[in-house]
């Protein structure tokens, strides 16, 4: 009877295996798209170990597969063929990434050792494509306990004075002795691939705001602190938190009051202890906010190891770049909530920030069956680049998981009654995510007493000797362009290429050779020296305005050219405060307050990128942006610091553009940027755009008007 019961498992399995080599499903597209991951990591530099798991994972499956494809007698020829072909693509694709990294050609043997690590991950992904493990792998695979802390990172874990005394004296979470939900069976769509169309379901634009249905505030709100008054729009999000929503892509423009709508939503759903994950640059404003809107918490900030945590605290502050040393304790604490502030910084989830953020989160979800801990995701720009850009923030809200949408989603989806093959499938499924909790809300939307904002271009000439530098290097940059572009125009492929073709795969080789390596002239360098060169025209207007109108706030991106512009300013007997990435949480905190509360401060000489987020420098509402950003989200994240809640009269940012210079294409190209966030989230109709990055943008432009000049010549 045993004998007879395998037989109709293994026959079950191989016409499963034959139904979902029909279907394009099973294990092939998985190594396919696995085998990718590693080899695009390869590209990079040396593998991590976990994609050389993952790379081993791949050659074992596909040796299997090879074998079950040359005998399994219920696969037709063709279909033999067919995968056996498809197999060769991952193979080539192996040895091309071992040959890029050679210290992989080992795990290509077929003698090389397994470990724990490569099984558990070769079970995960047999079970991600539907194959049915033996009944013994399935109890060995149910044995051990989720592992939080990837091998690499083991060794650096700390653990924290006092952590150990805090969780036992509350080692239980209550349980939920409600009835659980049963799933909704899922039958139109099995057999979809579903992330695909969700994403272009809001790449399309239309539909209008992407933000659910929030109810009504309550009058009066009773949710703020004694002294405190919340707007109509923080108030309507924490009613929904009332109302019993647990996650949340808290997606309103920045400057809207997201912080407090956070600690609030914590406050109003019990959700403590609440874990709070943020860019190191705002550690210390977040404390402040906690006791600020909270003060009936305790809040501590974890720096370093953690030596001078508070254990008994309600609310744990930590910062990005330190998370990998306490993914230990944090993954067995007991948060009930957690809040990624800045999370369009866990876009890559490949990247170990990421992988970090997901696997503490999921560590909640798993440590609260039955319950559904809070979870926000805090952005003002969640879109910088791509639409791809939303899925790491949905995994972290556990809207999908890593290949499909999750539970509730599907069920979503489901019961609208629509396939990806139904044109209607695509706005209800846009409206099913949005209702499993994105809020966005515009200023123009919710605060129509908040002051108006304009950018303003200043062109500048450069015609100095480092000027003339600049257009001499474009130039030269342009001939090198050129003559690539004539050399694929003379030989055969040119004469299957259009000439748009050509210019975008002339431009896209220019800018991976300029990626590559930081020597000679590029696009990055000459980016760079225009910053430099425009120094000290942009210090001498942030000067004038510091005369005329008051206090300004003035953004570069590179250290030279801030250290010339604060020596500039002194000169001028302006007395300065400075934001750099390299200062500590307090120190920076010192700067900013003295530029908010101290008359005698007339700029804020500050980075793009380490004060273009969570500062709050409202004191003034002029600000120079010297340098410009490659993304308008990063132009607007800089504008916000001093366009926000508060803010008393209209803002103008005024952006130094050096004229005749690639400079001001890349305006040009960042304003047209600025789309792609209104058509996703604002329900913009879709323009014909490219998608294209704007460094990529740029070098077309210059070898475009460099064949533009020469035809009329």
């Amino acid at each position: 009877m045993a004998t007879t019961t395998a037989t109709r498992q293994s026959a079950g399995k191989k016409n499963q295996a034959r139904r979902k080599h029909t279907h394009n499903e099973g294990i092939i597209p998985l190594l396919a798209r696995a085998v990718r991951e590693v080899e695009a990591s390869a590209q990079r530099g040396k593998a991590t170990p976990a994609n050389r798991t993952k790379f081993h994972v791949i050659a074992l499956l596909m040796r299997e597969e090879r074998a079950r494809a040359k005998t399994d007698e219920n696969v037709s020829e063709a279909e033999r063929a067919e995968t056996l072909k498809r197999l060769d693509g991952v193979a080539a694709i192996l040895a091309r990434t071992a040959a890029r990294d050679t210290s992989l050609i080992t795990l290509l043997e077929p003698t090389a050792p397994v470990t724990e690590a490569t099984r558990l991950l070769k079970r995960k992904m047999l079970t991600q494509a539907g194959v049915i493990l033996p009944e013994e792998e399935e109890q060995v695979a149910a044995l051990p306990a989720r592992a939080y802390v990837p091998p690499e990172l083991a060794e650096r874990q700390v653990v924290p004075p006092g952590l150990e005394a805090r969780m036992l004296t509350n080692p239980f979470l209550a349980p939920d002795l409600s009835a659980s939900k049963q799933p909704t069976p899922v039958v139109r769509l099995a057999n979809w691939e579903l992330l695909g169309p969700l994403l272009k379901s809001f790449e399309q634009g239309g539909g209008g705001s992407a933000c659910m249905s929030l109810p009504e505030p309550p009058v009066p709100d009773r949710l703020a602190p004694a002294g405190r008054e919340l707007m109509p729009h923080q108030a309507r999000f924490l009613a929904a938190v009332a109302e019993g929503h647990r996650t949340f892509l808290l997606a309103d423009e920045p400057g809207l009051g997201k912080t407090a709508q956070s600690v609030l939503a914590a406050s109003v759903s019990g959700s403590y202890p609440l874990l709070v994950v943020v860019p190191n640059v705002v550690k210390m404003n977040w404390a402040r906010e906690v006791e600020r809107w909270t003060p009936q918490r305790r809040v501590t900030v974890i720096h370093g190891d953690g030596q001078d945590i508070d254990p008994f605290a309600d609310v744990f502050v930590v910062n990005y770049e330190i998370l990998d040393r306490h993914l230990s304790w944090i993954s067995r604490f007991g948060f009930a909530g957690m809040v990624v502030d800045e999370a369009h910084m866990i876009k890559n989830v490949q990247s170990q920030r990421s992988r970090n953020v997901l696997a503490i989160a999921e560590s909640i979800r798993e440590r609260t069956p039955g319950v559904s801990p809070l979870l926000i995701a805090l952005t003002g720009t969640p879109l910088i680049n791509d639409i791809d850009d939303f899925r790491a923030i949905w995994r972290f809200l556990g809207w999908i998981d890593a290949d499909k949408p999750g539970p509730e989603l599907m069920a979503r989806l489901e019961s609208n009654g629509w396939t990806p093959a139904d044109p209607a499938f695509y706005p209800e499924a846009r409206q099913s995510v949005i209702d499993m909790g994105i809020v966005r809300r515009r200023k123009v939307d919710v605060a129509a007493d908040l002051p108006a904002k304009r950018v303003v271009d200043l062109p500048v000439e450069l015609d100095d000797e480092l000027g003339r530098g600049i257009r001499e290097a474009e130039a030269q940059l342009a001939r090198k362009l050129l003559d690539r572009f004539d050399a694929i125009k003379r030989g055969k492929l040119g004469a299957k290429l259009s000439d748009d073709a050509i210019v975008r795969m002339v431009s896209a080789q220019e800018l991976e050779e300029s990626n590559a390596s930081a020597d000679g002239m590029n696009v990055f360098t000459m980016v760079r020296q225009i910053g430099q060169a425009k120094a000290s025209l942009a210090a001498d207007y942030a000067a004038q305005l510091a005369r005329s109108v008051g206090k300004v706030v003035f953004f570069a991106k590179h250290i030279d050219v801030m250290d010339r512009v604060e020596a500039q300013l002194a000169e001028a007997g302006l007395k300065t405060v400075s934001i750099r990435g390299d200062q500590t949480a307090a120190f920076r905190q010192e700067q900013i307050d003295a530029f908010n509360k101290d008359a005698s401060v007339s700029v804020a000489v500050c980075s793009l990128t380490a004060a273009g987020v969570g500062v709050n420098l409202q004191a003034s509402s002029n600000v120079v942006l010297a340098e410009l950003s490659w993304t308008a989200a990063e132009q607007t994240q800089a504008i916000d610091r001093v366009h926000r809640i508060g803010q008393d009269e209209p803002v103008t940012a005024w952006r130094i553009v050096a004229a005749q210079t690639i400079d001001a294409k890349i305006a040009e190209l960042i304003d047209g940027k600025a789309g792609l966030a209104a058509r996703a989230l604002d329900g913009a109709a879709a323009p014909a755009e490219d998608t294209e990055s704007v460094q990529l943008q740029s070098l077309m432009a210059v070898l475009q008007g460099a064949l533009e000049r020469r035809a009329d010549a």
